[in-house]
């Protein structure tokens, strides 16, 4: 397995692999690797002959005041697990290689950035669209594999692809979940154990309302004030956000009809945590 610090580096490797007729998958992520990550990267061996995983915690996709400076880190670990999965190559830049100064351009869809955690942190998915961009173009993969925890970012970055021509294939990969049913994530770590097990409320509740949808509920705000209602029931959970939007445009609806995202985040201490189901409904 190759560590590449450089642009040039990872670069030239992917090109020689390509050179050779060889099919190139990557997995962006910023590190602190878990078991969704490898599913993400078992997924891309799978389907490629080489595959490229980026650690890099990308700095333009924190707002002033959150977790940037404290997000949390673990190199050894995250190589360690790159190894034993098979990667071929991890590319781990710093910013200044990034984003050498000055630095002007900005990528944007605003459009499906408006809503669901796009306003809770706004600029956000500015910041994941530049990044990621970014990526696409260094590490000139045919495919990239993307976690549907982060499902809004999902589908505002397979925008991006279509509008802008990328000639990659964007891959959505299940989440992951413990046991018990919390999604993966590597800010599970800043839970203590008294919040680890309220966290859970969360997926029960999206469970909920999933288990509705199957029994015939359409009302979105039938559904939403289900979902509120069982987090309020948590005292240690503050609901940040519950929408149900269209996939496509990411616009809210009012009722589930075609393929509808039903998404939440929740503060659990100072920890916030998302969670989502993608429903596909067609009238018989």
């Amino acid at each position: 397995m190759e560590i590449h610090k450089t642009i040039n580096g990872v670069r030239q490797l992917v090109r020689s692999w390509k050179k050779a007729n060889l099919t190139v998958g990557v997995v962006p992520t910023m590190g602190f690797l878990h078991e969704g990550h490898a599913s993400l990267i078992k997924r891309a061996k799978a389907e490629n002959d080489r595959v490229v995983a980026t650690i890099f915690v990308n700095p333009t996709q924190f707002g002033p005041n959150e977790d940037l400076a404290t997000y949390p880190r673990d190199w050894d670990h995250d190589v360690s697990l790159c190894e034993k999965l098979g990667v071929d190559s991890i590319f781990n830049p710093e910013p200044a290689e990034m984003y050498p100064s000055p630095f002007f351009t900005e990528v944007e869809v605003p459009e499906l950035s408006l809503e669901l955690c796009g306003a809770s942190r706004p600029g956000h998915f500015k910041g994941v669209c530049l990044v990621v961009t970014k990526l696409f173009h260094i590490t000139e993969p045919h495919k990239a594999y993307f976690g549907l925890k982060d499902a809004q970012q999902y589908f505002i970055l397979k925008r991006l692809a279509a509008d802008l021509n990328l000639d990659v294939t964007l891959v959505p990969c299940p989440i992951v979940r413990e046991p018990d049913g919390l999604a993966l994530s590597s800010r599970n770590s800043y839970l203590n154990p008294v919040e680890r097990q309220a966290a859970t409320v969360l997926n029960k509740a999206l469970t909920a309302a999933k288990e509705a949808i199957d029994k015939g509920e359409r009302n979105v705000k039938t559904l939403l004030d289900m979902i509120a209602d069982i987090v309020a029931g948590e005292p240690l959970a503050k609901l940040d956000y519950v929408q149900a939007v269209e996939t496509v445009g990411l616009t809210p609806v009012t009722r589930i009809e075609g393929e509808c995202l039903v998404a939440a985040a929740m503060w659990m201490g100072k920890t916030r945590l998302i969670d989502n189901f993608v429903y596909l409904w067609r009238k018989n």
